[in-house]
């Protein structure tokens, strides 16, 4: 398969989720892997200068109520929430160690995390509510802080997010087709058109 659609997300970013609940279906219908790339949305911030686009008023106003349209366009559960922004560097932290590790929790783990943040409205930013999540997939709190505190998770975190700035990445979610880049889930037709202008493997 050599279509491919590399993924760069943050849990802490609505939009993130929003792109996350259609690119398995965007990727299915072209035919293409879906390749997950969890980042730390605010070592992208720091990095490139970048901030949320809520800190302007009037612009996240705006915004959450795009978000809300978006949802109701793609059927799709979603409220704002009420904890936001929340501090996502042990949850991607997480994220990281699952799949460095391969483990065969990794999708149930963004699946929940995903929905404890952006349909429940959980506080994830407090430990306790964390390992309810972790829990209810099958990761013991205990194992899950053990995982989050290995120097080599941390450094993978770092390593990811500063590769995804060096590949033009500033804001969440970011798609790449080849070399062409696609910030914004409200990008997602163009992400699937460049899919089609790509020939598959022979």
């Amino acid at each position: 398969m050599s279509k491919t659609i590399d993924f760069y997300w943050d849990f802490g970013s609505p939009a993130s989720y929003l792109a996350y609940t259609q690119l398995p279906r965007i990727a299915r219908e072209a035919g293409a892997e879906l390749a997950s790339h969890p980042v730390l949305l605010g070592g992208v911030f720091q990095a490139t200068g970048n901030r949320s686009p809520v800190e302007v008023p009037a612009k996240g106003r705006w915004i959450l109520a795009d978000l809300q349209r978006f949802a109701r366009r793609y059927g799709v559960p979603f409220r704002m929430n009420p904890h936001f922004p929340v501090n996502t560097l042990t949850l991607m932290r997480g994220a990281v160690g699952l799949q460095l590790r391969g483990d065969a929790r990794f999708d149930d783990y963004v699946s929940a995390v995903f929905r404890a943040l952006w349909v429940d409205g959980r506080a994830l930013g407090d430990a306790a509510e964390v390992a309810q999540v972790v829990d209810s997939i099958g990761i013991a709190p205990a194992e899950f802080a053990a995982l989050v505190a290995d120097p080599a998770v941390k450094e993978a975190l770092k390593q990811r997010t500063q590769a995804a700035v060096e590949r033009g990445m500033f804001g969440a979610p970011t798609m790449f087709v080849g070399d062409e880049m696609f910030w914004g889930q409200d990008r997602l037709d163009f992400v699937a058109e460049a899919l089609r202008a790509t020939p598959s493997a022979r």
